[in-house]
């Protein structure tokens, strides 16, 4: 099968070799994204073949990404692929979050069960896989938490030297802990993310480094078997909406991507509705399609200088996917929602509270969702898919201080802990401990 990079720019559509190593279009400097020729199968069968594939113990199969290879096969062969059992994530009913959010029932697609709690896994294998095709030896990645962790993880387990740019000061420890243990090298800069992957596209090209950023159009193929894989848990019925917090905007770019080729394989018979929430001191691409919709469709998109969250991982005021975002968005006739700090901090304590946890950038979905239905953008009866895209713990300071009421946010507010759930200092003393407890 004939793979192929394409710019993605419908003014160009130039094409490049699979094997280049390219970011951005030579040409137009548009984004690139991987194309394939015919697939060869037919929906039946390839859906026969995946839950076949699931009783198979070998390391591709076990992977929730590679499983679904037919629908990215960028590679040659796959001796180059790094898996760490990625995906397999799981679809949690939530009816607590539900009610909190307005709707009948919602369902979470979790990715923070992957091996390094974050939905980058899904992208970093099959970036990390191009990689060593290429016969790359080092790797780098900006990033704000999530992106460091799971490259460090990849490219220590396929041989490759990681290289991580971190914004001095902005990142989760819970994050920076893992990238530090799977051996990567550290630097953390005095400038905010898109400063910061500006210099690291100098070095990369200087040095000889791939780049395994989403603007990385491997990444954005790996990222395709979230919803892949969510399509195949769901029996292939597309629910009416599926929501995504949105920072660099890889995933939105990716499920979009993913969803047009299964409906043109025959896989699924629909587009679901896309819905993208950004943090309200972190929203670049709310305000552009706000703009585009009160000018009538021309308006320039403008990046924020100095984006602020404490949901660091879409902390982005620049982000490098916002054409394909836009594309895929207007393409399912979907939206682009904002959320502030107390709504976003509330919405994660739901979810908690839910048994399930999540990453404070995730609960941006829930927040979101609670004022679509609101505004009667999402009907209450709608079948809902929110993703979670971390773990639980991957910023636990953030929920310390939320639930014993030290949370502030990055303008100094204090975040109200709405639904705290603070621990209860009591003396060695059964009595009164039973008082307390009755």
């Amino acid at each position: 099968m004939q793979a192929h990079l394409v710019c993605f720019e419908s003014t160009c559509r130039a094409q490049y070799d699979v094997r280049d190593v390219l970011y951005n279009c030579p040409k137009c400097g548009g984004l690139l994204e991987a194309a394939y020729g015919p697939i060869g199968a037919d929906a039946a069968s390839l859906k026969k073949l995946w839950r076949e594939r699931r009783m198979d113990n070998a390391p591709l199969e076990q992977s929730g990404v590679w499983r679904y290879r037919e629908l990215f096969p960028f590679l040659e062969d796959t001796k180059h692929v790094v898996t760490l059992r990625e995906g397999n994530t799981p679809l949690l009913p939530a009816p607590r979050a539900a009610a909190y959010g307005g709707l009948k029932a919602i369902t979470f697609k979790h990715q923070g069960f992957n091996p390094t709690g974050s939905f980058k896994d899904n992208g970093m294998t099959a970036g990390a896989a191009q990689a060593r095709l290429l016969g790359m030896k080092r790797v780098a990645c900006v990033s704000t938490g999530n992106t460091s962790a799971s490259m460090a993880a990849y490219a220590s387990a396929g041989g490759l030297e990681p290289l991580i740019f971190i914004p001095n000061g902005n990142i989760s420890y819970g994050k920076l802990a893992q990238a530090l243990e799977y051996g990567a090298k550290t630097f953390q800069v005095d400038a905010n993310f898109d400063q910061i992957l500006a210099l690291v596209r100098v070095l990369a090209e200087r040095l000889g480094i791939y780049l395994l950023n989403s603007i990385n159009p491997f990444r954005i193929e790996g990222q395709k078997s979230i919803v892949i894989e969510m399509m195949d848990q769901r029996d292939w019925k597309v629910p009416d909406w599926i929501v995504l917090p949105g920072g660099n905007l890889g995933n939105v770019s990716a499920f979009g991507k993913g969803l047009r080729e299964m409906l043109a394989l025959g896989l699924i018979d629909k587009l679901p509705r896309l819905a993208v929430i950004q943090a309200a001191g972190s929203s670049p691409f709310y305000e552009y399609m706000a703009s585009l919709s009160a000018s009538g469709g021309s308006a320039p998109f403008v990046a924020q200088g100095h984006p602020e969250t404490l949901a660091t991982a879409i902390k982005i005021g620049d982000p490098v996917s916002w054409p394909k975002a836009q594309f895929e968005i207007e393409t399912t006739r979907g939206v682009v929602e904002k959320a502030d700090e107390q709504e976003i901090a509330d919405a994660k304590a739901v979810i908690g509270a839910s048994g399930i946890g999540c990453e404070p950038a995730s609960a941006a979905t829930l927040a979101g969702i609670k004022k679509l239905v609101a505004a009667g953008v999402i009907d209450r009866d709608a079948d809902v898919v929110a993703v979670l895209t971390g773990n639980v713990l991957k910023d636990p300071d953030y929920i310390y201080r939320y639930h014993t009421g030290q949370l502030t946010g990055p303008d100094g507010a204090a975040i109200r802990a709405n639904f705290g759930n603070a621990p209860v200092v009591v003396p060695n003393d059964a009595d009164r401990i039973t008082a307390l407890i009755s």
